[in-house]
């Protein structure tokens, strides 16, 4: 009996293999089209993990990796003790509040509204304006920001002192920084998040609308009742992510946007590891900020989903 038993045990790793293998083969096309999007993840996200180390050690790259002094939590203890921890924490998540609330319903609204365009050509074009921002660089935005807000050559400013009007100081003013920040965003990538919320609506049975047509309902109330519980999976997954990447901020919109008399409010956690990473040449306190982002990230992820999981809907795993 117990030989039986061993036997068996190779002959099901055998089938399991042979199932393994022709599941790759039946769906081979799917999987050559997935290798550059994994081998990106591989090479670009897997494969230089290994440097998180570096945020446990005293890494100076004259020595290498093999002459660095192993320095415990003494980063993340330097890090939590810095008098602009919790100035670069606020900053931080202030930015990234007003990107959710202002910046995540948008792509959803401009969603909807494209959807509800009867004419295709029509369609097409709107998608391709809104899309169109998405490809411009940051210093391009930040350029055409400038131009806009100024104080001196500023469009704004020079249409209100032609009025007679005090100039305003969009740019050097902290009360402005973030207002500008988040406008910014929601200009340059609203539509391009409108992709994947169209695509989720593009699922949806024509015949639930039709059914609701004959019952009389409203365009408003199809949206409400059809549209908006159809992409609900999608929009939750999405706010998940979203909600990973709340320790983040676009290090290359705010150093653009960045000057002396807006420092209170535009020091993050990317510009303090740009500042001690790059230019003091301290690599291991900038690994050190990278993996304390992660870390936030990856606690918001899991109890987003957890909560998302105990209101009965469906999570990210």
């Amino acid at each position: 009996m117990a030989q039986s038993n061993v036997l068996s045990k190779p002959s099901k790793s055998v089938a399991a293999r042979s199932r393994l293998w022709n599941s790759i083969l039946q769906y081979k096309y799917m999987y050559l089209l997935a290798l550059p999007g994994i081998l990106y993840f591989l090479l670009f996200k897997f494969v230089p993990m290994w440097g998180l180390l570096l945020a446990f050690f005293e890494y100076n790259p004259y020595t290498g990796f093999a002459g660095a002094e192993w320095v415990g939590i003494k980063h993340f203890k330097e890090l939590f003790a810095d008098e602009n921890f919790y100035l670069m924490l606020r900053n931080t998540f202030a930015i990234n509040i007003f990107g959710l609330i202002l910046m995540f319903p948008l792509p959803i609204f401009l969603s909807l509204m494209l959807n509800e365009v009867r004419s295709e050509v029509f369609k097409k074009i709107n998608q391709s304006i809104v899309y169109l921002p998405h490809f411009l660089s940051w210093v391009v935005v930040v350029s055409m920001t400038f131009f806009i807000f100024s104080s001196e050559i500023g469009i704004i400013n020079k249409l209100l002192s032609d009025a007679g009007y005090e100039r305003i100081l969009f740019l050097s003013n902290p009360n402005y920084f973030w207002g500008l920040i988040t406008f910014q965003n929601m200009w340059k990538e609203a539509g391009w998040g409108t992709i994947i919320f169209l695509a989720a609506m593009a699922g949806v049975d024509p015949q639930r609308y039709e059914a609701a047509v004959v019952d009389g309902a409203s365009r408003f109330r199809q949206i409400w009742h059809i549209t908006l519980p159809a992409i609900r999976p999608t929009i939750i997954i999405l706010l998940i992510l979203r909600l990973g990447h709340m320790a983040d901020v676009g290090f290359e919109q705010v150093l653009l946007m960045l000057n002396p008399l807006v420092m209170s409010v535009a020091e993050v956690f990317d510009t303090y590891a740009y500042t001690h990473g790059i230019l003091k040449g301290q690599i291991s306190v900038g690994v050190t900020v990278g993996m304390f982002k992660g870390l936030v990230g990856l606690v918001l992820v899991l109890a987003s989903n957890y909560t998302v999981k105990k209101m009965g809907q469906d999570g990210i795993y």
